[in-house]
């Protein structure tokens, strides 16, 4: 699962007792070298597909870890991409990552903030939010309060955009290792504080749906036909595309 670049056992072992904050910051310089990151594939797939619907002036990337979001902003945005986390540690990793890749000739303006997702320091300014995999860190109590933030960030009429991987079967493997994972977290979190959130299974589809829809969305799903379909004909991998409604 991991390149010889990424964290070893014990490094995962020391992430996993601390926050999630700490956690992050303690990951941030291995974490592109992890399956956590969100793969290429996916990310070019969103950016195709928002190409489709753009074009965009400002956007956000929500729990933006090392920047990988930002990079999709960077592409279809065509005045500024600002990236959005918590974890001091992986902000550091995105801004170096930027330093590194020199002066941008072309594209929009790219900026890094420091803040919880849960209160974020934004006016209404961007027309479309975006987020890779960060979800599973909100307990699904906490959604109704991260889509209002969201929903404050937006301009009427802005959109906020993530993929959602279609859950896997009870008979397939992955199944049931992300039922142990979520077991596993849920009793490391009954005994060992600070909590670390980080649940595979808590975030679903229709669950998220009609928190969306409460929130002010208006709500499409788009199918990333790159990823295919199962067995019964529903897509892999989806974009749910949630429209702030015009006030």
């Amino acid at each position: 699962m991991f390149s010889p670049e990424g964290p070893s056992l014990r490094e995962l072992a020391i992430q996993a007792l601390s926050s999630v904050e700490r956690g992050y910051d303690l990951l941030a310089p291995k974490f592109d070298h992890t399956p956590f990151r969100t793969p290429d594939s996916v990310l070019d797939a969103v950016a195709v597909a928002l190409n489709r619907i753009g074009p965009f002036d400002a956007g956000l990337d929500l729990c933006c870890g090392t920047g990988a979001g930002v990079d999709v902003l960077a592409r279809v945005c065509r005045e500024s991409a600002t990236g959005v986390d918590f974890s001091a540690g992986m902000l550091a990793v995105a801004r170096e990552r930027t330093r590194g890749e020199g002066p941008r000739a072309e594209g929009p303006r790219v900026d890094w903030v420091r803040a919880d997702a849960r209160a974020l320091p934004f006016a209404p300014a961007f027309d479309l939010v975006v987020s890779f995999g960060a979800f599973g860190h909100f307990l699904p109590s906490e959604l109704p309060g991260l889509f209002a933030q969201v929903h404050s960030v937006l301009r009427p009429g802005g959109r906020f955009v993530f993929p959602v991987v279609a859950p896997p079967r009870p008979t397939s493997p992955a199944y049931w290792m992300l039922l142990g994972f979520d077991a596993a977290m849920r009793v490391r979190n009954a005994v060992w504080r600070p909590p670390f959130v980080m649940y595979y299974r808590a975030f679903r589809l229709g669950d998220v749906r009609r928190e969306l829809g409460d929130a002010g969305f208006d709500v499409d799903l788009h199918a990333l036909p790159e990823f295919g379909e199962r067995s019964d004909g529903s897509p892999r991998v989806r974009m749910v595309v949630a429209h702030r409604r015009a006030i």
